[in-house]
């Protein structure tokens, strides 16, 4: 008595089915991306960020111009005797530390993305888990060269004069770059761990300021205590900008840019898996 209904609405749906089916299939389902491709799309999205909200590139023209102004005309005269020398000494550093700042919105973004389910969406996709995570970094790379840039064409036309040639500082700018790259690991590890963005950019800043002042930016380390001069010889900022120092001065040692990107690859070879771990969790 009741087989006969039930099978005739099971025959009714079939058809229905698969009009359905063909309706919804009609071309073959495009083939999965590559890791290499995921990544540079979403790379790619970082850059459109920048051009529906051009006010990101603040952080990366305006402050970095301010810091090399701010920091030549304060110092120059009464540690070097002229702006001009002290120019010639401080604008590798100012390369290296204004850069380095930038690395703590790569920390800061990934929070953004998480607190607005942003992250949910993209782990949802059928995509290389990393993809989002090192396509971000790809994006912000471009940022932290942009920053470099200005701040170099700056120095010259203040009068930096580079005895390393164009050439120098060039690759003074790529070897700042891939230490970011890997400093930025570090960051991103505090986005996924933190619970807001203003959380990460205090912790973040609480850890990239005393790196960055106190190392052989803005003075020979000769000159300070014994006990802070140990600390900047040691600090990690003092290698990459000896090494970028000596790019642009055209007397760079194989020792030092080694060692720079030695720092590099242990960060990301130790915050990457990190990194990939929360996010994953998240």
């Amino acid at each position: 008595m009741t087989t006969a209904p039930t099978t005739g609405a099971q025959t009714a749906a079939v058809p229905e089915a698969e009009a359905v089916r063909k309706a919804l299939s009609s071309t073959p389902r495009p083939p999965l991306p590559s890791p290499l491709s995921a990544a540079l799309t979403f790379g790619w999205r970082g850059m459109l960020k920048v051009k529906h909200v051009p006010e990101q590139l603040l952080d990366v023209t305006i402050t970095p111009v301010m810091f090399t102004l701010m920091f030549t005309y304060l110092f120059g005269g009464a540690i070097s005797g002229s702006t001009a020398e002290y120019l010639q000494y401080i604008l590798p550093g100012i390369l290296v530390m204004s850069v380095l700042f930038t690395t703590v919105y790569s920390g800061i973004a990934l929070n953004t993305d998480l607190t607005k389910g942003v992250v949910d969406r993209f782990r949802s996709l059928p995509i290389w888990r990393p993809a989002p995570l090192l396509g971000a970094l790809l994006g912000d790379s471009v940022r932290y060269a942009i920053a470099g840039t200005v701040i170099l064409v700056l120095g010259v036309i203040l009068g930096y004069d580079p005895p390393g040639g164009y050439d120098g500082m060039v690759a003074a700018l790529a070897l700042v770059v891939v230490f970011s790259f890997g400093l930025s690991w570090v960051f991103t590890t505090l986005g996924l761990l933190l619970r807001s963005p203003n959380a990460v950019m205090n912790a973040g800043f609480m850890g990239i300021f005393p790196l960055t002042f106190l190392s052989n930016v803005f003075v020979d380390p000769r000159t300070l205590p014994a006990a802070l001069e140990w600390f900047v010889e040691v600090n990690p900022v003092t290698q990459l900008v000896d090494a970028s120092r000596g790019l642009m001065e055209g007397n760079a040692s194989a020792g030092d840019i080694g060692l720079a990107l030695a720092i590099a690859a242990a960060l990301t070879a130790i915050f990457l898996p990190i990194t990939t771990r929360l996010y994953r969790k998240a």
